[in-house]
């Protein structure tokens, strides 16, 4: 272990109390901000659904779903620096939390201009694996040619937001979220419907707030460096600091892709049902979203706080950290659900004018509130898993819950139609969470005796 200069060390570094107050000061802020997300979704879904065509919905659902393909494999750099800094932050070291956020930063801009100059292939590849209708598919073109301009900056902001949140700052994730978020869903609103650009303007509006996100980001970030930390060039870029980014990065990635290809699966089979349903389950994984940014907050929580009791090499916080954010996951979890059963309709009326798209949704509306509960844990575990950097059991775990996931797919949609699609991802989701939390005892038990 590299040895850490009496000036990198602060106040943060070795034991230190789990409480309720310090869980929810960095899950509050964070659930706020995460909830912007899904607010954006449902902005720009209730932008298009109002123009009353099932089409111009559908389509604008298969772009995103291409997106989340690209986009979401990247979500590495941010949980990686998460882990990472959380980490460095638990032990005192400031130069190497420093050092993370450069390494990240850099890739994050190097992968989205790879991600721009490669467009045309991406897109293509993304039209074949989800095989919209010709009318679908044109809708689509217009959507990813604008919103694929914003892929630096998106990624750039991945790598801000696992710094802030690795040094448990919750309060500036939400005004990054928020004003990322924010910025999208006014320009949504007055760029595609009250001027009428329809859904290039909502692809516009994304990439306005990704760029101003990220600019602003960098700003706080960077402005809150001591100089005297700052780590050389040579350190960023050294081998040793590299090898464990690039191998988070690299199981991370697995993992995202495999998670959002299991999402895209609801969209590819969806298309064999028509536009009407096609339309449906895009609005009611809009809602599924809600559900699962809303508790991302207190995964967060679970990241740093995991990941700084490792770094100050102390088991008590560990073990309280995850007693204490599960208990918080599930309740609200089980509120979530409630909630969705008794104001869900309202939502897809909020959603979509569309009143063939609204019944169908109607009928499987209590597939989508019960993935508050089926996901809660595997959220969760996912934040654990970060914060451990046990980033190969993650992935592991996630291609077991996958192979399951199919399989279930396999037997209940011919059977059940799109009641079995549903179905087959509340397996999916409990699956993920069942299978890491049977891991934890074993990881954490050689974790914290390999760093006594």
């Amino acid at each position: 272990m590299t040895a850490i200069s009496p000036a990198a060390q602060t106040e943060t570094a070795g034991p230190f109390e789990v409480t309720h107050r310090l869980i929810l000061a960095i899950a509050l802020p964070m659930t706020l901000g995460f909830l912007t997300t899904p607010l954006l979704g449902l902005v720009d879904t209730a932008v298009v659904g109002r123009m009353g065509q099932a089409t111009l919905l559908a389509g604008l659902a298969v772009g995103a779903i291409i997106f989340d393909l690209i986009f979401t494999t990247f979500n590495f750099l941010r949980a990686a620096t998460t882990g990472l800094v959380a980490q460095a932050y638990g032990r005192g070291d400031r130069r190497e939390q420093q050092a993370v956020f450069w390494r990240s930063l850099v890739i994050a801009l190097a992968a989205g201009v790879t991600v721009v100059a490669l467009s045309p292939l991406l897109l293509a590849g993304g039209l074949w694996l989800m095989d919209p209708p010709a009318e679908v598919e044109a809708v689509t073109r217009t959507y990813f040619l604008c919103r694929i301009l914003s892929s630096p900056a998106a990624l750039a902001n991945y790598a801000i937001l696992g710094f802030v949140l690795g040094r448990g700052q919750g309060t500036t994730g939400l005004l990054l979220q928020a004003l990322i978020n924010g910025v999208n869903i006014v320009l949504s609103i007055l760029l595609g419907l009250i001027l009428g650009w329809g859904v290039a303007g909502v692809a516009i509006a994304t990439v306005t707030g990704e760029v101003i996100g990220a600019l602003v980001g960098f700003a706080i970030v960077y402005g809150r460096f001591d100089r005297t930390d700052a780590p050389s060039w040579a350190m960023i870029f050294d081998r040793e600091g590299l090898r464990p980014l690039f191998g988070l990065n690299r199981d991370i990635m697995i993992r995202s892709f495999v998670l959002v290809a299991a999402f895209a699966l609801i969209t590819r089979i969806g298309t064999a049902f028509g536009p009407v349903t096609l339309a449906a389950n895009a609005v009611l994984m809009t809602i599924f979203l809600v559900a699962g940014y809303y508790l991302d907050g207190l995964a967060n929580a679970a990241e740093q706080l995991i990941g700084r009791s490792i770094g100050a090499h102390y088991r008590p916080a560990f073990d309280r950290a995850l007693k204490l954010t599960m208990a918080w996951s599930l309740g609200l979890a089980a509120l979530t659900t409630m909630a969705l059963l008794l104001f869900g309709r309202g939502m897809v009326d909020l959603l979509t004018t569309a009143q063939d798209v609204r019944m169908v949704a109607y009928e499987y509306l209590p597939w989508a509130a019960l993935t508050a509960m089926t996901g809660a844990l595997a959220f969760l575990m996912d934040g654990v898993f970060i914060g451990a950097t046990w980033s190969r059991d993650m992935r592991n775990m996630m291609l077991a819950a996958l192979v399951g996931y199919i399989a279930a797919l396999g037997i209940l949609v011919p059977a059940f139609g799109n009641h079995g699609l549903w179905a087959g991802l509340n397996l999916f989701l409990l699956m993920r969470g069942l299978f890491l939390l049977a891991r934890i005892p074993a990881k954490a038990g050689q974790t914290f005796r390999s760093v006594q």
